[in-house]
């Protein structure tokens, strides 16, 4: 019995050391971003395997330019959507996140209970099971899309969201917020294959990202919570009315 509880306690010890080690190597890499763009992402990675496998080539477009090659008007336009609170929270927006849940829930019971009414009780239970799994989505800041991009899966889990939320104290620990939303504005995705501001620019505009004006860059900005579905009617009524509501409130946002 002795021997058993030693080696159970060994296994803990061994697997709290993996999860340090692996704290440690985020944030030595967090740290060397202040001088050394990242080249890649691990979102942009799956991305590319994903197309790789789809389609049998590569399909990814992205240059990296820095902060004085990024328009201002994108950087509000971003912020007033995405994140209004940028300039003062701590990277996590706890109340939005609550909010979120709250919705997440509500949703989950709307959808088994309409399951239930629909089908028998064994198959309802058999077709509600996923739903019923606690999962956190939405309400997410800048710097924790930020650091779910760089590093973790697309699962959607408690585990996951866990480490989304050290990283992110990361993030803003050992970066300054102009060097955040430089990073994400380069890697963040616009559409199929396209990352980073510069590409989004010239994909959509023949530009470059430092010649946007309000009324584009408010454009772009509606795209992002979901770029692969608005990039195929970039001109539908939706994101032509948000766009307008995101260009209204740019004069307002604090840049970092």
């Amino acid at each position: 019995m002795k021997a058993l509880v030693r080696s159970l306690l060994r296994l803990i010890a061994l697997l709290l050391l993996g999860i340090l080690a692996l704290q440690l190597y985020f944030a030595a890499r967090i740290a060397l971003m202040n001088v050394v763009a990242p080249q890649s992402t691990s979102f942009q990675r799956s991305e590319a395997w994903r197309l790789a496998t789809q389609t049998g080539r590569i399909v990814w477009s992205q240059q990296w330019v820095d902060q004085q090659g990024l328009s201002k008007n994108l950087m509000r336009a971003v912020i007033a959507s995405e994140d209004a609170g940028f300039v003062e929270h701590g990277g996590i927006e706890w109340e939005a996140l609550e909010k979120a849940w709250a919705r997440n829930q509500r949703e989950e019971l709307r959808v088994e209970k309409r399951v239930q009414s629909t089908q028998t009780k064994a198959t309802a239970k058999a077709a509600t099971s996923k739903v019923r799994e606690p999962k956190v989505i939405g309400g997410s800041t800048i710097s924790q899309q930020l650091a779910k991009n760089l590093f973790l899966s697309g699962e959607r889990n408690l585990a996951r969201k866990g480490q989304e939320f050290v990283i992110t104290l990361m993030l803003e620990t050992l970066l300054s917020k102009q060097r955040i939303l430089e990073i994400y504005l380069n890697n963040v995705e616009w559409g199929e294959g396209v990352f980073g501001a510069q590409a989004a620019a010239r994909h959509y505009f023949h530009i470059d990202a430092k010649q946007l004006s309000p009324a584009q860059a408010a454009r772009l900005a509606v795209l992002l919570p979901a770029p692969k579905r608005f990039e195929k009617r970039p001109g539908s009524a939706y994101v032509v009315g948000r766009a307008a509501t995101i260009e209204a409130r740019m004069s307002a946002v604090e840049l970092p």
